[in-house]
């Protein structure tokens, strides 16, 4: 049987893949294609749409995160690093990019995993 904890582990890794997806820049394999809705996916996940997280402080999403188990908290972060991310490049909004560098440098720490398109993402917002 499925937990609550579970599916929104299996949203949260669905949703992450969507994104790394569109900021690859591979359309035919979109959020929209793969008939995901990103709002829901957002209400299933926090509650609340992305327009509520986005005007929230990187301190308010981490405290979000840290009510989460501590072996989700990986998971969390990528996805947010991610979420931050397409939506700065796509709005061109600079507090994005520096929420999803915030989030990308948890999800390293957290996960322990070297990963190369992280790093170069963290160094491009650098960078800016």
């Amino acid at each position: 049987m499925i937990t609550d904890k579970e599916f929104t582990l299996r949203l949260i890794r669905q949703l992450t893949q969507a994104l790394e997806k569109l900021i690859l820049d591979k359309p035919e394999e979109s959020l929209m294609q793969k008939d995901l809705d990103f709002d829901s996916l957002m209400r299933d996940i926090f509650k609340f749409d992305f327009v509520t997280l986005s005007s929230k402080s990187k301190e308010e999403i981490i405290e979000i995160v840290k009510e989460r188990q501590d072996r989700d908290h990986k998971d969390y972060y990528e996805m947010l690093g991610n979420l931050f991310y397409y939506n700065g490049k796509v709005e061109n909004k600079i507090e994005f990019l520096d929420k999803a560098k915030t989030f990308y440098e948890l999800y390293l720490q957290t996960s322990g995993i070297f990963a190369l398109p992280v790093i170069n993402r963290i160094n491009e917002i650098a960078k800016k």
